[in-house]
């Protein structure tokens, strides 16, 4: 931890490198687009059939999922409560009664000596509808603009609350890539993943900046990608520490946390990471080439007034 809290790296020398890098991970996210030809939907968007059924004695909720993914059903949510359970799945498991033969075949070879007793079985629409997906993009909208406000009253200038909003952008879109290429569902599960990771993100681009900040009133006269290098390198390794708990639990989560988190799990693995990324190699390079060129432009500006005014 010392070594790392004493390092000298030159991360603005290397921008254009982290700037392909970020390039390439966003073609690899519309690359796994394509490929898979649109997203996984689950259930939540797409609706599917609903079935409740009573067993005569009390079962595990992973023995019925086992024993649904070897009747051959992929894409389903469990709910249990004692001697009840709930299965909901996709709407292209079949008919109402295609479906029930199937959950029924399945739960009776694996629960032989456990009467089973179909309470209900009904087609539910999407929990999430148009509305709802609307109103969660405006949200997104409305959270960006918000970050640009605040991070341009606070730093006093839009530019870096746009930096911040582009770092965050990147780290969804690449860790919406990353859940399509696996092709794991898009459901409610992934559409709070993300929104962690989003705020993640900007936690730690704010740390950066506030830093940079400080370092820009202490030292006026030093050059600006000095003050961005120093700035890195002083929170270095608080963002190491940060990121690599948040990390280990990530993945401990994600090994060992079951089928209901699994999603989750490897959203914030795939995120904590960029987030990191992000905030080093993509946010503060961003404010670099902007607040570099704003004063050659000033300089230059200067100069030619000089030279009218000999």
């Amino acid at each position: 931890m010392q070594f790392i809290n004493k390092t000298n790296i030159d991360f603005i020398g290397k921008r254009y490198t982290f700037f392909i890098v970020s390039v390439l991970l966003l073609l690899f996210s519309v690359g796994a687009y394509i490929y898979r030809g649109g997203m996984n939907y689950g259930i939540d968007f797409t609706g599917g059939m609903l079935m409740q059924i009573s067993f005569d004695k009390n079962v595990g909720l992973q023995e019925v999922r086992s024993a649904l993914d070897e009747g051959g059903l992929k894409s389903f949510e469990l709910q249990t409560a004692d001697k009840m359970v709930m299965i909901r799945a996709k709407k292209e498991v079949g008919s109402q009664q295609e479906f029930e033969g199937k959950v029924k075949d399945a739960l009776t070879s694996k629960f032989a000596d456990n009467r089973i007793t179909v309470d209900r079985v009904e087609y539910v629409g999407p929990s999430v509808g148009e509305y709802l997906s609307k109103q969660a993009l405006y949200a997104f909208v409305f959270a960006f603009i918000g970050i640009i406000i605040y991070v341009a009253f606070r730093f006093k200038s839009t530019l870096w609350g746009v930096s911040g909003v582009i770092g965050i952008i990147h780290d969804v879109i690449v860790t919406l890539g990353m859940v399509i290429i696996v092709n794991k569902e898009i459901d409610i599960t992934v559409i709070a993943g993300l929104l962690t990771v989003a705020g993640y993100s900007i936690n730690d681009t704010i740390v950066l900046f506030d830093r940079m900040r400080e370092n820009m009133r202490l030292s006026i006269k030093e050059d600006f990608g000095s003050i961005v290098n120093r700035s890195i390198n002083a929170i270095l390794l608080r963002t190491v520490v940060t990121t690599v708990t948040v990390f280990i639990v990530s993945c401990s989560l994600f090994f060992l946390g079951g089928e209901v988190i699994h999603t989750f799990a490897y959203i914030m693995v795939v995120g904590t990471a960029l987030g990191a990324f992000s905030t080093i190699f993509l946010c503060a390079p961003i404010v670099y080439e902007w607040e570099t060129r704003k004063r050659e432009r000033m300089k230059a500006a200067r100069q030619q007034g000089f030279s009218k005014v000999r």
